[in-house]
């Protein structure tokens, strides 16, 4: 699936500059499929490494270690464009071995609303702060009332910024069910 697409702004340009221009010249659907792979782990071309990396894809291809880098950028692409196609891959990147790809894919749940309860419930017990908050929020998007346990119990997480989080999800999964 790897194309090569000429992004010469990717230093100055912000990431959702840069996604809208690659929307323009492949098309939505190409864009949200290449973002799926690299989350799913595959090569896309340096291209378009640079479009969802921007000056950091720089070292990864100049011979930096990748480690998590294109999965975790191809999550957060999905920020700025979406199908219902990329959300298997969003629901398995909840248990992706590095934290900050778990938190994005959370992120990522959250504002398109992917129903995923089981794995988010387990994130909620993630050694990880960020990843607990995200998953917090992402329950709330999508919860129903069964998820109320699980957020109160988010109340008493020795992280203050997951407990001031689980409140406002709290608060928000409650509006939402009224």
């Amino acid at each position: 699936m790897a194309h090569d697409s000429e992004t010469p702004s990717h230093h100055t340009a912000s990431l959702e500059e840069r996604i809208q221009a690659a929307v323009e010249r492949e098309g939505e659907t190409s864009v949200v499929l290449r973002a799926r792979s690299l989350l799913e782990g595959g090569y896309e071309g340096e291209d378009f490494l640079r479009v969802v990396g921007g000056p950091h894809a720089d070292g990864i291809l100049a011979g930096a270690p990748s480690l998590y880098w294109p999965e975790l950028w191809g999550a957060r692409a999905l920020n700025y464009v979406w199908s219902d196609a990329a959300a298997p891959a969003v629901i398995a990147g909840l248990g992706n071995q590095a934290w900050r790809v778990r938190e994005m894919c959370a992120k990522v749940a959250a504002l398109w609303s992917i129903a995923a309860p089981e794995a988010l419930t387990a994130l909620t017990k993630d050694d990880h702060a960020r990843v607990r908050a995200a998953a917090a929020r992402a329950l709330a998007a999508t919860g129903d009332a069964t998820t109320q346990d699980t957020l109160e119990a988010l109340l008493r997480d020795p992280d203050k910024e997951v407990r001031r989080t689980a409140q406002q999800s709290l608060k928000t999964l409650k509006d939402a069910l009224s």
